[in-house]
C-alpha cells in the first residue's frame, strides 16, 4: 500500500499538525510490517507449509470418506447378489426335486403296471401247465409205475401248489423288474 504525504499543505493549527502526523506514523507501521512480512522467507514458508498441510489432511479425510462409501455400495451390491443368486438356486432346487420326483411317480407306475402284467402271463402260463399237466397226469399215471402212482393221483388232485410256484416265481419276476427301475432312477 503506497500512501502520499503531500507536502505543502500547511496544518492550520497544532491539532491538525498532531493529527497528521499521527496519521503519518501509522501508514509508516503498516509499510514496515509489509516490508518485514515480505522479507521474512522463512516465516511465509513454514505458513504455505502449513496451509498445505490442512489441505492435505481435507484431502485425506474426503478421500477416506469417499473409499469407505465406496466399500459399502460393493458390500451392499455383493450382499444383493448373493442373496438374489441362493434364491435362484433354491427355487431351482425345488424344480428338479418336483421333476424327479414325479418321474420317480410315472416309473413306479410303469413298473407296477409291467410287474402286474408279467403276473397275470405267470397265473395264465401257470394254469395252463396245470392243464396240460393235467392231461399229461392221466397220460403219465398209467405210464408210471404201480407204487409211483398214488403219488402222481394225489399232486393231479391238489395242483395247488404247483399253481404256488407259478404265482411266486411271477411275484418274483415282477420285484426284480421294480427294483431294478427303481435303481436306475436314482
Amino acid at each position: 500500500m503506497r500512501h502520499r504525504i503531500t507536502h505543502g499543505s500547511g496544518a492550520k493549527g497544532p491539532d491538525e499538525l498532531r493529527q497528521q502526523i499521527e496519521q503519518t506514523r501509522s501508514q509508516l507501521g503498516e509499510t514496515v510490517a509489509q516490508l518485514v512480512g515480505k522479507a521474512d522467507v522463512k516465516g511465509r514458508a513454514r505458513a504455505r507449509a502449513a496451509d498445505l498441510r490442512d489441505k492435505a489432511g481435507a484431502m485425506t479425510v474426503q478421500l477416506r470418506e469417499s473409499a469407505t462409501h465406496a466399500g459399502h455400495a460393493v458390500q451392499g451390491t455383493a450382499a444383493r447378489t448373493g442373496h438374489a443368486m441362493q434364491h435362484r438356486a433354491a427355487r431351482t432346487g425345488h424344480v428338479v426335486q418336483d421333476r424327479a420326483s414325479r418321474t420317480g411317480h410315472v416309473m413306479q407306475d410303469r413298473a407296477a403296471h409291467a410287474g402286474h402284467a408279467v403276473q397275470d402271463r405267470a397265473g395264465r402260463a401257470g394254469h395252463a401247465a396245470q392243464h396240460r399237466a393235467g392231461r399229461a397226469g392221466h397220460t403219465l399215471e398209467g405210464a408210471v409205475p404201480q407204487p409211483l402212482r398214488g403219488t402222481v393221483r394225489r399232486g393231479l388232485r391238489h395242483p395247488g401248489p404247483i399253481l404256488a410256484v407259478g404265482v411266486l416265481g411271477a411275484a418274483a419276476v415282477t420285484a426284480g423288474i421294480v427294483w431294478s427301475r427303481r435303481r436306475r432312477g436314482h
